[in-house]
């Protein structure tokens, strides 16, 4: 067998295991409007949301006035804390205190063990135990709006399943030409290595949430050690997601119910999101780096050479791979409300998120890893 027909195969081969064997990733079919729970009867439980802001001027306003805005029956009110910000985000977070449900900290200068984010939402869970501890905590970011349904429809998820967290991965933003390119794979490829049918079953160990809209019950958080317990971590939602699926069940899904404002307007934006994380993902690992290219490189690039340049078997296995490839795409693009023919662009945007793979380990061993909102927070393990 040749080399080139080899190789075409693998690639094939890979494809179609993604497509069987790795829990129906593709499929998008983990939303929270499918088997939508009933209305919970009886006393809701109090519930504390808890939002970390950092130069968000332009975000907080619609954020915190859609978390004011919900139509959650039980006890619930909206803690900002302000991330030492340089461009008035505490101020237009404070025009909305009218309303009385809300409370605006500033932040305190980060300790060094801690990410920026993690130690604004340890300051605002110190503010909301201060006096009578909510039941539940709901973190959310100072760029997600949700519709005023949102919170009551995940504690009823919460309340009938019997989970200690709800996570929805918030809509990204899939209007400029990066966005329509890039957004889609992105969540396609969060999908792809934490399967959320995996993470929502009971007897499987793969864990998961999506830092945009997490809801905890505070005994089980708390008993999971807290935030306290992740906070050096960059991927610090999946991170969570681990430590309470420990603690009981838990439940990751697509949503249309919160929306990110955040804008991606250049290939560049999205670089940068993808690879203040990418390299965390793979444990700052140069093996596991160059594994995981080697792999991105069979599965995106030789499909396409073997199409353009193969014959035979190389050009037919090159042609049924790529083929497979659009195919797991359609979903996602459809969520996402894109032309289906994006999926035949899938090699080149693959191709994409493996150049922002290298970028990412390129930055850690430079000593900027992890670099959000001028900060550096991947640092060297020693």
């Amino acid at each position: 067998m040749s080399l080139p027909l080899t190789v075409s195969l693998i690639a094939l081969a890979v494809w179609g295991f993604l497509l069987a064997c790795r829990g129906g990733f593709w499929l998008a079919r983990e939303r929270d409007d499918r088997g939508a729970p009933a209305r919970a009867s009886g006393a809701r439980p109090s519930v504390t949301a808890i939002v970390p802001a950092r130069d968000e001027a332009d975000l907080v306003a619609r954020a915190v006035g859609s978390l004011l805005a919900q139509d959650y029956p039980g006890e619930f009110r909206v803690i900002v804390v302000d991330d030492q910000s340089s461009d008035g985000t505490a101020d237009a977070a404070r025009a909305l205190e009218s309303h009385g449900r809300l409370d605006v900290l500033r932040g305190e200068e980060k300790p060094s063990a801690w990410t920026g984010k993690l130690w604004a939402l340890k300051q605002g869970i110190l503010r909301a135990g201060a006096e009578r501890p909510s039941d539940c905590f709901w973190f959310t970011d100072a760029d997600i709006v949700h519709s005023s349904d949102n919170l009551r429809r995940l504690v009823d998820r919460m309340e009938r399943d019997n989970l200690v967290m709800v996570s929805l991965m918030a809509k990204l933003r899939c209007e400029s030409f990066a966005e329509r390119l890039l957004i889609p794979a992105f969540v396609l490829f969060f999908q792809m290595l934490f399967p959320f049918s995996w993470v929502n079953g009971r007897d499987t160990k793969t864990a998961a949430a999506a830092g945009g809209c997490i809801l905890v019950r505070r005994e089980a958080f708390e008993r999971a050690g807290g935030i306290d317990s992740v906070r050096h971590e960059i991927i610090d939602d999946c991170a969570l997601g681990r430590r309470m699926k420990q603690q009981g069940a838990i439940w990751l899904g697509l949503t249309e119910r919160a929306l990110s404002e955040r804008r991606y307007e250049r290939l560049s934006d999205v670089g940068r999101m993808i690879s203040r994380s990418a390299f965390a993902q793979l444990r700052y690992s140069t093996v596991i780096l160059m594994g995981t290219i080697a792999g991105m490189a069979i599965m995106f690039a030789v499909p396409p050479v073997a199409v353009a340049l193969g014959t035979g078997g190389p050009r037919v296995a090159g042609a049924l791979a790529w083929l497979c490839m659009a195919v797991s795409f359609q979903p996602m693009l459809r969520f996402y409300r894109r032309s289906p023919l994006w999926g035949l662009a899938f090699p080149l945007i693959g191709l994409f998120y493996a150049a922002f793979t290298v970028a990412s380990a390129v930055q850690f061993w430079r000593g900027r890893g992890g670099r959000w909102k001028g900060r550096i927070q991947a640092m060297k393990q020693t």
